[in-house]
């Protein structure tokens, strides 16, 4: 059994070569053929060792080694739920191969060996010698996570951290060689030996092929089978990988490109000219900015359903671990957007699945009592919606208890006893922090925090959720977020001879008001008739501490904006036009500052403040 040992480059290579001795070498070469010669052996391990210390190698390693643990949790997945075909079994099955090859040649030994028996116990379910029951493919998916672990213990040591202790890998081996040794393993046996020699061959022919990784490459792509993926199926030779901190500078590059194009239409002095050459270049230069920023940002973009096949795990175990049969259901798997907005989707829709299976899903015998189907379905649905990205979590569960979470709330002290809240306005209390209905706290969910994480999350995303509940029949969550992070349509609007960004998705119109539609209602303040309904009014220059132009309403315009399901009018002095800007971090000193999200440079070179309404609103009153 091999033993761990840290590398430089990789923490789980188990041996280190025995490298001569300056004084041998010098040796070997003035004695020339009289030297012993060295061992092939030798050789390999010696190769092997500058191979795994080399960066951009084991970088590559680690990208191929995920992708393949990637899809052998979706194909184990579809093969555990029933949807197993040969093809299914033969993708797991080659993207092992594949890694346990990977492994040899850069002599990541414990990796190599738990792949190479995994390998082995996938080939007997591949000659019908062995049924992949739910106890076999847990084996397998925690092969997986071991293998998954060891690649972030190599990923640390790349970077001189500390790795935390791995499990013991001869625990797992004899598991999963307990798993092969069954009646029907052990009869095919020597039907498998031919094949395991074939397969010895093959990874030699890697290992001596090893200086063209794009075959590897090849193999993996043709581990995923066409219909996983999106899109027409392209080769290796149109792909390049590149870091990601050379794509965000070459976005924000694109940016200040934008802002300088934008800076130069509004120019004076190229405004007033009446040369049509100078008209027809400008034209020419914002149509190409404006191609250099579409493609920029369609290279920040990447298919939701990366993110949604790694909450397929998720269902998987909660619903095993609370006894229930959960079936979750992906649709809108090839829509696109902002990478970084993936990332950041994340941690909600963690902690929203995890709500979902263990209080939204009733157990098997409450759910047949009920009528419903034994097992539960949830279901993750991603769309584009006017320019935004509409993603829908759902479930056939028992659905929100109003009156419920009413009585909590009121418990808390959140709102009065006699507060008239619309039942959408009484399902947002939830995400109040610590609020929680449940009777049991349980190692999944109970503590009030999930959902508290889930709208901090979607605010700084700058972000809305709605939610829609039937008791009985189940729940709905609808996550709103924008396509990108970069750019933003904002309306800017002035205040005090100050330029302020609202973000257009928040707006739902603009007017100017008259004397009749303004009110003052005791302890709700001031108010204004939208629609008819009594929406309250926040002063822009009041919040920000700005002199408005005019003290009088009827003088300035109203917004009307929406967040968190509530509307409100923001009153300003007057509005600029709309514009499409690239938003900038103001920094650690100003990036805590209450009701702004960001900053702009507009097209004459002035510094817009990009308005968060979810803060500004924060304060006002509850709508009606």
């Amino acid at each position: 059994m091999a033993t761990k040992k840290k590398g430089a480059a990789g923490g789980l290579a188990c041996k280190t070569p025995e490298s001569p001795s300056k004084t041998s070498s010098d040796l070997q070469a003035l004695a020339g053929s009289v030297a012993e010669p060295m061992s092939q052996t030798t050789r390999e391990r010696q190769m092997a060792q500058a191979l795994n210390q080399d960066p951009q190698l084991v970088e590559d390693f680690l990208v191929e080694a995920r992708e393949h643990l990637t899809n052998i949790e979706a194909r184990l997945l579809e093969i555990e739920q029933g949807a197993q075909t040969r093809e299914t079994l033969n993708s797991a099955f080659r993207s092992f191969h594949t890694l346990k090859g990977l492994a040899g040649f850069l002599e990541y030994n414990v990796i190599q060996e738990v792949a190479h028996e995994v390998e082995s116990l996938l080939d007997l379910a591949r000659n019908d010698a062995l049924q992949l029951n739910a106890p076999i493919v847990d084996v397998v998916l925690q092969s997986g996570d071991f293998l998954a672990a060891c690649l972030r213990s190599i990923e640390l040591n790349k970077t001189k951290t500390e790795a935390p202790p791995m499990d013991d890998p001869a625990v797992l081996l004899e598991r999963i060689r307990a798993a092969a040794a069954t009646p029907q393993a052990v009869e095919a046996t020597a039907q498998g030996e031919l094949e395991e020699r074939d397969l010895a061959a093959e990874m030699e022919r890697t290992k001596a092929g090893a200086g063209e990784p794009s075959k590897e490459m090849s193999a993996a792509a043709e581990a995923v089978p066409a219909e996983t993926t999106a899109g027409p199926k392209r080769s290796d030779a149109s792909l390049v990988k590149i870091e990601t901190g050379k794509l965000e500078y070459l976005v924000e590059m694109v940016g200040e490109l934008m802002i300088a194009e934008s800076m130069l239409h509004h120019n004076p002095d190229l405004g007033e000219s009446r040369s049509p050459r100078v008209q027809r270049d400008l034209s020419q230069l914002a149509r190409v900015t404006a191609e250099v920023q579409k493609t920029a940002m369609a290279m920040r973009m990447v298919p939701i359903g990366t993110l949604f096949r790694r909450m397929t795990r998720l269902v998987r175990d909660l619903a095993r671990k609370s006894g229930k049969s959960a079936d979750l259901e992906l649709h809108g798997e090839e829509v696109e957007l902002d990478r970084t907005i993936v990332e950041e989707l994340a941690d909600p829709l963690v902690h929203m699945l995890r709500n979902a299976l263990d209080h939204g899903l009733e157990a098997p015998a409450d759910r047949e009592a009920a009528g419903k189907p034994a097992t539960g379905k949830v279901r993750l649905k991603a769309a584009h919606q006017a320019g935004q990205i509409v993603i829908e979590l759902s479930d056939d569960g028992r659905g929100l208890d109003r009156g419920r979470i009413l009585a909590k709330a009121v418990q808390r002290g959140l709102v009065s006893a006699e507060t008239n809240l619309s039942d959408s306005e009484v399902y947002h209390l939830i995400f109040e922090p610590g609020f929680s209905t449940a009777e049991r706290v349980t190692d999944v969910s109970g503590r009030g925090v999930g959902m508290d994480v889930v709208r901090k999350h979607i605010s700084r995303l700058r972000g809305r959720i709605d939610i829609a509940s039937t008791l009985g029949q189940g729940t709905t969550f609808t996550l709103r977020v924008p396509l990108t992070l970069a750019i933003i349509h904002g309306l800017v609007t002035i205040v005090g001879g100050v330029r302020y960004i609202v973000p257009i998705f928040a707006v739902r119109e603009m007017f100017r008001p008259t004397p009749e539609r303004l009110f003052s209602v005791e302890g709700r303040g001031e108010m204004v008739l939208v629609r008819e309904r009594l929406l309250p009014v926040v002063r822009l220059s009041r919040r920000l501490g700005v002199q408005a132009k005019s003290e009088d309403p009827c003088e300035g315009v109203m917004i009307v904006g929406e967040s968190e399901d509530r509307q409100y009018c923001l009153l300003v002095d007057e509005l600029a036009g709309k514009q499409e800007v690239v938003i900038k971090n103001l920094g650690p000193t100003f990036g805590e500052v209450r009701g702004v999200a960001g900053g702009a440079i507009l097209g004459d070179g002035r510094v817009g403040l990009i308005l968060d309404l979810a803060t500004l609103f924060g304060g006002a009153e509850h709508a009606a």
